[in-house]
């Protein structure tokens, strides 16, 4: 028999951790919760503890505090998790101060082992462990005497089939420490401030017997507790769509659009519309939502800009209100991607919505925490995979500043990653500033080649007809394409440098 199938994992109750710790900690297993201060070790240790503590499987919360444990329990009042019938029912707090006062590790170590055997619990939690481990540092020999007693600690608490946890102030000395060698698991909890951001990210050190995910996951604090964000995982249904030609096809709401694109959008694919402000590419994500409404498919969009609520398109903000889309909109100064994607994918199985629109990149960009941005194009990438991989239909708007001169579809290098790409762009004809659309690219399928003139009025978007009395408009100078003059007096039509 594996041991994997006899080591039960205790589910946290800490939203995403679970997933990141690879199924949640090993029973009677022996932690490390390491960070900072301020960085959320007692608020994990609490969120666990509430969550898991039964009167049947109680915990033992030992407190290593100048304060009594009271004071500690006001703060931890304001989070929802926190239940304060538990509290001597399921969940008993006890002070060490006085043992660990006296620097005596053999002391502290018998009180604990007589709380434990009074209380018999299934969880227990050192809250500091480090002010005990210099409490031993005093008695002259720190090393030996601190590593005896952690040995003798994990013995003791694996005998009594209870899950361990040690909250400590630890960071850059992980490798001169004992504990870390002992213990079967461990989190560090690090935070970062630029600016106006604060960004808190946890990584499982250690897991001994589990798979836990590698690398840092950002974590946010609110009412609830502490939520973790692990990466979205891109998992294709074996129901996926068809690519392609013959894929079945989502409906734009545009008059002549679906014409260009050869159909429609093929559903699962993902759509970028790149333009210059005041282009209209909000226009056709609202229009894109709505047409999904009108078919009877819900949708979702991450407004990055203004919030549809006070949008001035009317049916978009009726479908809001109505609850037949549904919004991303956090206002959060240290939001990640991995936060955006997992708020995205909540919304989308909570109304098994077919259709997203993300309004815009270049939003989304600028409400994410600096140290996000350094690897923006990284992680949007994952971000459009996962969203293909459970089956929507996109479309990501994007700002795009209009050279004339040259042609780009996004800033960031981004038009590689998505199946579909429209262009929006603006000429001067006639000394009149006109615009123009092109269906760019539809991965597989046939589409249009053609540029054509579109208009904006209260009805939203109205393509007009092919441009075919002028050239050059990619390259900004437009001219006839009989030669003839555009007006008199000038053989083209140049852009101001």
């Amino acid at each position: 028999m594996k041991t994997e199938s006899i080591i039960k994992c205790l589910r946290t109750g800490v939203p995403g951790l679970d997933e990141v710790l690879g199924g949640g900690f090993p029973e009677f297993s022996f932690n490390l919760i390491a960070g900072a201060p301020g960085s959320g070790k007692t608020t994990l240790a609490h969120q666990i503890m509430f969550a898991l503590a039964t009167p049947e499987r109680p915990a033992l919360y030992l407190t290593v505090l100048g304060e009594p444990p009271l004071k500690m329990l006001r703060y931890q009042q304001q989070f929802a998790f926190f239940d304060e019938a538990a509290i001597g029912r399921s969940i008993h707090f006890v002070n060490l101060s006085d043992e660990v006062r006296k620097s005596d590790l053999d002391q502290v170590l018998r009180r604990i082992v007589a709380e434990v055997e009074q209380h018999d619990p299934a969880l227990l939690f050192v809250d500091s462990f480090r002010s005990i481990a210099q409490a031993g540092s005093i008695q002259g020999r720190p090393d030996n005497r601190l590593q005896q007693f952690i040995q003798q600690l994990g013995m003791l608490m694996t005998s009594w089939q209870a899950t361990t946890f040690l909250i400590g102030e630890y960071s850059n000395e992980i490798e001169a420490n004992p504990v870390f060698t002992v213990a079967d698991g461990m989190l560090c909890l690090q935070q970062s401030v630029q600016r106006n951001s604060m960004v808190r990210k946890l990584e499982v050190a250690k897991m001994r017997g589990r798979p836990p995910l590698p690398g840092l996951h950002t974590f946010r604090i609110g009412e609830t507790g502490i939520t973790v964000f692990p990466p979205a995982r891109v998992q294709l249904g074996a129901d996926a769509p068809p690519a392609g030609q013959n894929a079945p096809r989502a409906l734009m709401g545009v008059p002549r659009l679906d014409e260009m694109l050869g159909g429609g959008l093929p559903r699962g694919y993902s759509l970028l519309v790149a333009g210059p402000s005041g282009s209209g590419k909000s226009i056709l994500a609202a229009a894109f939502l709505a047409e999904g409404a009108r078919c009877g498919e819900t949708g979702v969009i991450a407004a990055f800009e203004q919030h549809p609520h006070r949008s001035r398109n009317p049916v978009l903000a009726e479908l809001v209100a109505s609850g037949r889309i549904g919004v991303v909109d956090s206002r959060a100064p240290d939001l990640s991607i991995d936060e955006v994607v997992g708020l995205l994918l909540a919304e989308i199985r909570r109304l098994d919505a077919k259709r997203v629109v993300v309004d815009s990149l270049s939003g989304f960009e600028l409400a994410l925490a600096p140290t996000f941005r350094a690897d923006f194009r990284e992680n949007l990438a994952r971000m459009v995979a996962a969203l293909a991989g459970v089956g929507v239909t996109v479309l990501m708007t994007s700002e795009l500043e209009d050279r004339y001169t040259d042609l780009r579809f996004s800033p960031y290098g981004t038009a590689f990653m998505t199946d579909a790409i429209i262009v929006q762009r603006y000429m001067e004809v006639d000394s009149r500033l006109l615009r123009m659309m092109a269906v760019v690219k539809v991965r597989a399928s046939d589409h249009s080649n053609e540029l054509r003139e579109y208009s904006i009025d209260e009805g939203g978007l109205r393509i007009g007809d092919r441009l075919t009395e002028l050239e050059g408009l990619l390259g900004g100078r437009p001219r006839r394409s009989t030669d003839a003059p555009a007006f008199p007096g000038a053989e083209t039509l140049s852009p101001r440098p």
